[in-house]
């Protein structure tokens, strides 16, 4: 009875391993027009770790926009 649980662990890791391999095989296979592309192709597949994202949100918490500068309310008001 352990050979057979032994034996079916072992397939399912081969499995699962061959799963991994397929999955990077279809990742590489990918290409992209630019490097921005690239990057918003891999932020949006990228989970941020919860403590690394309270961490920004708590930097950024703070973080105003930035003025804008007379000469701009300016213009928008006479335009």
């Amino acid at each position: 009875m352990k050979q057979q649980t032994k034996l079916s662990e072992e397939q399912q890791q081969q499995s699962r391993q061959v799963g991994t391999e397929q999955q990077t095989q279809k990742q590489s296979a990918r290409e992209f027009a630019n490097a921005e592309e690239m990057l918003r192709y891999d932020a949006a597949h990228t989970t941020v770790p919860p403590g690394i994202a309270q961490r920004l949100q708590k930097s950024t918490g703070g973080a105003t926009e930035p003025k804008t500068s007379w000469w701009r309310k300016f213009l928008r008001g006479n335009l």
